[in-house]
């Protein structure tokens, strides 16, 4: 009992007669009892257990098992640099095996999907898209590749090996930006705040999330891959990469990639925004670049060294006001 509450229990009685057993005797004597010591004992074991068990139960609350953690924040490392087609206004990227990847160009009257040597960045087939339609996301699941378009409902299914179109489809997100695949599933997105689970038969959405960061909606979704369980998504007009569960649509982590553009620019380079990110699951190597990049770098992902604070990392990578002029050389 708190020294405050046995004080004002004590000016309660003040003015009442102590019971005629304790009359007799003094009063620094009254707590003193068999019964009232084995009481006091009792309570401060109980006491102990309890607060024992609390500092238990929190220091479990806390471990890796039952703590939400915190979204991590990564850097990154250069692993390789290959080239890459610097005309190539990148819109959706794959790794397939044996060193090839397949990418999905955007611009009207530029639009393809090719199929391009990891190690020269030449295009080893393409398929060029008629001039009113705008390649957006590009995903490979089985032997086909789906794509969607931009401000269309509209994608098309390719065979891998020669680039032919096999079916044309209409999905059910309001605007064709990014697609990813788990081997079983779509994944898509619509440059909004909503990642898409696709049956890719139908077509229809079996599921979506709402991806939040401390509250704020991470808008402009683009280009997705799958990568270790996880989707990424570049940010669009952000040198961020977003890591999201599949499961509920958190934000797990951060890639904070401004280096690369930012070497690139220095270079004199005329490029646009980063995106593109492909993920080679036999040898776990990542692989990243942009629209009109000249390279294609194969990167190692790392905790970060510097601390970033939430109202940064919102600022690097939810704004929603940042503009890039796209800079071609005609």
């Amino acid at each position: 009992m708190a020294a405050g509450s046995l004080k004002r229990r004590q000016s309660k009685r003040s003015n009442s007669k102590p019971p005629a057993a304790m009359a007799s005797r003094p009063s620094h004597q009254r707590f003193l009892t068999p019964r009232n010591t084995a009481l006091l004992v009792s309570s401060s074991l109980v006491f102990f257990v309890v607060l024992v068990f609390g500092i238990s139960f929190n220091v479990l609350r806390r471990s890796a098992k039952y703590e939400v953690q915190s979204p991590m924040i990564y850097s990154i490392e250069v692993v390789n640099e290959f080239p890459h087609d610097p005309r190539a206004f990148t819109q959706g990227l794959v790794y397939a095996d044996n060193d090839t990847l397949f990418e999905s160009t955007g611009l009207y009257g530029e639009s393809s999907v090719r199929k391009v040597a990891l190690s020269t960045g030449k295009a080893e087939a393409l398929h060029k898209m008629d001039d009113n339609q705008f390649g957006e996301g590009l995903t490979l699941l089985g032997e086909r590749l789906f794509q969607v378009t931009w401000l269309k409902k509209t994608g098309f299914i390719y065979d891998r090996d020669n680039l032919r179109k096999v079916k044309e489809f209409t999905h059910q997100m309001s605007d064709g930006w990014g697609l990813a695949t788990d081997g079983k599933v779509l994944f898509g997105s619509d440059g909004t705040s909503t990642l898409y689970q696709i049956e890719p038969e139908t077509f229809t959405v079996t599921n979506k999330w709402v991806v939040k960061y401390q509250g704020d909606e991470v808008h402009n979704l683009n280009e997705l891959e799958f990568v270790n369980g996880e989707i990424w998504a570049n940010v669009w007009m952000t040198d961020c990469i977003v890591r999201i569960s599949i499961r509920d649509g958190s934000v797990l982590g951060w890639v904070l990639l401004p280096t690369l553009r930012r070497k690139l620019l220095q270079g004199g380079r005329q490029i646009d925004v980063l995106n593109g990110i492909a993920w080679d699951s036999d040898k776990n190597r990542l692989f990243v670049t942009g629209k009109l990049w000249p390279k294609l770098f194969e990167i190692r992902v790392q905790p970060s060294k510097e601390h970033y604070g939430v109202g940064t990392i919102k600022q690097l990578c939810l704004r929603e006001a940042v503009h890039f002029h796209l800079l071609r050389s005609r």
